[in-house]
């Protein structure tokens, strides 16, 4: 059974937990850069398609990450937007040097 949060605040923890892996935590933040690249590049060349590539970025590297380095199951599974919420929270924490990678 799922645990059940009552907001971010308790959630991201038990993300930041599930991330453990060093390889986990590269490839989310690698995924995750890629996706504003994608955005960038389809607004810049007006091409809306290329959002189509969004979730693939994202979930492509981080699902690599959990399945083969983590060996966990997805947070996105059970928790979707409070998962979200975390890999833009710990992409953000890796940049200012809260998180290590």
């Amino acid at each position: 059974m799922a645990r059940k949060f009552s907001n971010f605040g308790e959630f991201y923890p038990y993300y930041l937990a599930e991330h453990s892996n060093r390889t986990c935590r590269r490839l989310h933040f690698v995924g995750t850069t890629l996706i504003l690249f994608v955005i960038g590049w389809a607004v810049w060349a007006r091409q809306p398609l290329w959002l189509l590539l969004v979730p693939v970025v994202g979930y492509g590297f981080a699902w690599v990450g959990h399945f083969f380095f983590e060996k966990n199951r997805p947070a996105t599974f059970t928790y979707p937007l409070y998962s979200l919420m975390g890999d833009w929270v710990m992409w953000k924490d890796v940049l200012v040097g809260k998180v290590r990678i």
